[in-house]
């Protein structure tokens, strides 16, 4: 089983010209995304984290449901649902706006358990910076690895909802000893202001940095760095992309029995390149769809 714990909420996305064209409420947060990718891909999964009893809220856990995911772990409250509205630019990036304030999510409490059977434990997004719950996210995610558990962990930096820069990369660098695995944008890398190598000596036993369309490297603790280019597609929006490589990374692993660090060193050359190969593929066909519509094991083929 691997559990994904952060936030879920309602993207507004625009269809056609202009910042308020046509905007449709979809399923996202990058958690979420993560979590129903791992679902279509066919993993075991579980996700952990607070939603509303909204319309919205009840549409997320519908969304998850549908991917297979296992939802029973999901704490509800009256609170609304946390919204973000996408701009895209011609190329497909999106950046947001969020609207965060007293919504449900940020209420999250750390569960006294995790799901029986639980391997791995996915964190990132906002749900790390919005308090209360992001303290309770970072209790989990210390107390999943000093149980031993594989943790894994995408930032996805969203500046405008960060108050306090220095604070919040000082949060990110303490939070290194309780990770197994960080993947993370060249964008963040950059906001972030580190290196790979830094971040591998402070805890971490690979770093996955993903470069847009020209691929995706990763560095180990062995001092090794591979890299794969990225797939070529028509990009209809970047939305979920990332999202789709953590699902992507964490489901490849688990087909190989790989969920330890044990595992990411014994991957080698022939093993990495093919897991990011996967990764890359399932991105570009999110990237070819509008949303965050992450694909099927079907899409995909074999690892």
């Amino acid at each position: 089983m691997i559990v994904v714990a952060g936030e879920a909420l309602i993207d507004l996305v625009p269809h056609g010209p202009g910042a308020l064209a046509d905007l449709k409420p979809a399923l996202g947060g990058g958690p979420y995304n993560t979590a129903v990718a791992l679902g279509r891909l066919g993993s075991p999964t579980a996700f952990c984290s607070r939603t509303s009893h909204d319309a919205f809220g009840e549409a997320l856990l519908d969304g998850l449901r549908r991917a297979g995911v296992d939802v029973s772990g999901v704490q509800r409250g009256p609170e609304p649902t946390t919204l973000a509205v996408a701009t895209v630019d011609a190329g497909g990036s999106a950046a947001y706006s969020f609207y965060v304030d007293g919504t449900a999510d940020r209420l999250f409490t750390a569960p006294a358990g995790l799901p029986s059977g639980t391997r791995a434990v996915s964190f990132g997004t906002c749900s790390l910076v919005l308090e209360p719950g992001a303290s309770a996210y970072e209790e989990l995610m210390r107390s999943a690895a000093g149980r031993g558990l594989f943790t894994a962990l995408d930032p996805n930096v969203r500046a405008g909802l960060i108050p306090d820069a220095d604070a919040y990369r000082a949060r990110f660098k303490s939070w290194l000893p309780s990770v197994t695995l960080l993947k993370l944008s060249e964008e963040d890398a950059e906001w972030l202001g580190g290196t790979p190598r830094e971040w591998l000596a402070a805890g971490p036993s690979a770093v996955v940095v993903t470069r847009g369309g020209d691929g995706l490297t990763v560095h180990t603790r062995e001092a090794a760095e591979y890299s794969v280019p990225g797939e070529k597609v028509e990009v209809v929006d970047t939305i979920g992309a990332g999202d789709t490589v953590n699902a992507a990374l964490l489901h490849g692993l688990s087909a190989q029995n790989a969920l330890s660090p044990q595992g990411l060193a014994g991957l080698g050359a022939d093993g990495w390149r093919r897991l990011l190969r996967f990764a890359a593929r399932a991105a570009a066909i999110t990237c070819s769809r509008a949303g965050a519509e992450p694909p099927y094991a079907a899409e995909l083929g074999e690892l």
